[in-house]
């Protein structure tokens, strides 16, 4: 889109060009067709007029040589500006009222004319306009009256008379002076309670006219501060919002995580840690069981304590609000663990104890159940077989650790533990190879696997005393007469772990579990024993051993023969004497 007033043809844009068409207002001289007049040295060129011939005929009719002597007008032609010229004694209204001359400008030097219709003539006739009705915007013949011209910005809806070029480029900064003045409006609307932009706008003119008193001149509103308030609230909320999250997000990445001090309130609380759980885990269960102010506290104190990454889970007993240092000082002790671990080889008597210390029960207490109520905790049938039997569950207590609730009870981890020890037995398929190894029912596995459990040290051990079990138990065997003779056998009636007793006192000692006084297997377990013991009983080393010895406490020795036997027991003897200072 172009200037009002610019023609069709190319020709230089910039002000500065020397070939601007408007530069006649500067009051440069025309250079090109000159025209004298009398006394007058400017010189003017008649403009053609091509688009209206008769119009042009007539005019020469009068002026036979195409000029105005009586009016002059004032020529134009490309980049000139016309300058109206005045005649003394023709005119002299004109000098009287040189502010009601008309304005003439010239736009793009195609010698079209533009009147502003703000010009009147005093004492000249107004002749009728030959061109009404036509294009205003056509290029037209420039007439001798200018009064005779339409005024083309007279009306509402016409568009602004054309300004000097000095000029033009001012409209940006009035555009952006209303658009200003109409933020703040927004914002002072806005501000008194959502109004819209009709609240204050009637004036002395009415309507929307008192805010566009930009557009004449008027000082534009200065911008309010309320609204410059609201904004720096603005910003400074969503500075300060941001600063919040962005320090807590730094404060959590590097700063020290939140914690608490000392060793908590007295509020006990049971935190359960499950199988599986890392630290991470471990911290937010404790965090949200009120233990720790933060799940990275325990994370990291776990990390600075040496021991910190073999807790392991279970119940612990704790309390609200602990340091996490000590928290974890805690859960690294196995003697503050709340759960109960049942040891391979540990006999009834001792789980007993075990359980009724750890749910605060009087002495007895689980034993007496463990008797009474033997026929419903889940014993299979081919167990408590034989009526010699001491303790009917002996055996059948599978060594494992066992978490605590708060709704344990002896009944409840008896049952659990009968259960485990059918499901491994089961399992391993105990009860068909009893036969197999030329035993009478599932039951003598079992307290084979617990009599290999208490004399030996490991896997290796299991497998080389389970054989010499089953040598031993052969009618073929005319060296221990078909007994067993294992000292833990003893030490089971005894209720006691000794090494060194009076073997004369214990072969004299009668009773089914003593094996160095009858026959054949005990009547039923002499422990409850684990995994590995069961499969060494199951699986036998078959090396013809007869004889075992422990030479020291991580080493025992097997032999065939009784004389290597005898061998090995002066050097054990040997051995203790020294050690007890005799």
């Amino acid at each position: 889109m172009t200037e009002y007033g610019q023609g069709p043809g190319l020709e230089p844009w910039h002000p500065e060009d020397p070939e601007y068409g408007d530069q006649g207002w500067a009051g440069h001289e025309a250079q090109q067709g000159q025209m004298p007049y009398a006394g007058d040295s400017q010189q003017y060129q008649q403009v053609p007029q091509p688009q209206y011939p008769q119009y042009a005929q007539q005019q020469q009719g009068q002026h036979p040589q195409g000029q105005q002597a009586q009016y002059p007008q004032a020529q134009q032609h490309p980049g000139q500006y016309p300058q109206t010229q005045q005649y003394p004694g023709q005119y002299p209204q004109d000098q009287q009222q040189p502010h009601q001359h008309q304005q003439q400008e010239t736009y793009g030097g195609q010698g079209q004319v533009w009147d502003t219709g703000q010009m009147q003539y005093a004492g000249v006739p107004q002749a009728a306009d030959p061109y009404a009705g036509a294009d205003p915007y056509a290029q037209q013949q420039t007439s001798g009256y200018p009064g005779e011209t339409p005024d083309l910005y007279g009306t509402p809806e016409a568009f602004p008379p054309p300004r000097p070029p000095g000029r033009r480029h001012l409209e940006p900064e009035e555009q952006w002076q209303e658009e200003e003045t109409k933020a703040d409006e927004a914002a002072d609307s806005f501000l008194a309670g959502g109004g819209g932009a009709d609240d204050g706008d009637e004036g002395d003119d009415g309507g929307r006219g008192g805010r566009r008193s930009g557009r004449s001149g008027g000082k534009p509103k200065k911008r309010s501060g309320m609204a410059c308030l609201v904004a720096a609230v603005i910003i400074v909320g969503v500075v300060g919002g941001g600063g919040y999250y962005g320090y807590d997000y730094l404060k959590g990445k590097f700063g020290a995580a939140e914690d608490f001090a000392g060793s908590g309130v007295d509020e006990a609380v049971d935190v359960e840690i499950p199988k599986g759980a890392g630290l991470g885990q471990m911290g937010r269960i404790l965090k949200d069981a009120g233990v720790v102010a933060s799940a990275q506290a325990f994370v990291d104190a776990a990390g600075n304590n040496p021991k910190g990454k073999s807790i392991q889970p279970g119940i612990y007993p704790l309390k609200k609000k602990m340091s996490a240092a000590s928290v974890v000082e805690v859960m690294t002790d196995p003697s503050k663990l709340h759960v109960l671990t049942i040891a391979e080889g540990m006999r009834n008597s001792k789980v007993y104890e075990a359980i009724d210390k750890k749910l605060e029960k009087p002495e007895g207490t689980t034993k007496d159940i463990a008797f009474r109520e033997a026929r419903n905790l889940g014993l299979p049938a081919w167990a408590n077989n034989d009526p010699r039997i001491i303790d009917p569950l002996e055996g059948f207590l599978y060594p494992m650790r066992y978490d605590l609730k708060k709704d344990s009870t002896p009944e409840s981890l008896l049952k659990q533990m009968v259960k485990n020890a059918t499901d491994k037995y089961t399992e391993l398929g105990v009860e068909g190879k009893a036969k197999e190894l030329g035993l009478e029912n599932p039951l003598q596995v079992i307290t084979v696997a617990s009599l290999v459990n208490a004399e030996g040290k490991n896997h290796d051990d299991f497998r080389k005393m389970s054989e010499v079990v089953y040598n031993r138990l052969k009618k073929t065997n005319d060296v221990t007469n078909q007994k067993i003779e294992f000292d833990s056998t003893y030490n089971y009636v005894k209720n006691q772990s000794e090494i060194n007793f009076n073997l004369t006192e214990a072969k004299a000692f009668v009773n089914p579990y003593n094996t160095h006084n009858v026959r054949g297997l005990p009547p039923g377990p002499i422990g409850n024993p684990g995994e590995a013991a069961l499969t060494g009983a199951l699986s036998p080393d078959h090396g013809g051993w007869m004889f075992f010895v422990s030479v020291d406490e991580n080493k025992t020795t097997f032999t065939k023969t009784y004389e290597e036997h005898l061998k090995l027991v002066a050097e054990f003897q040997a051995r203790q004497k020294q050690k007890n200072g005799g």
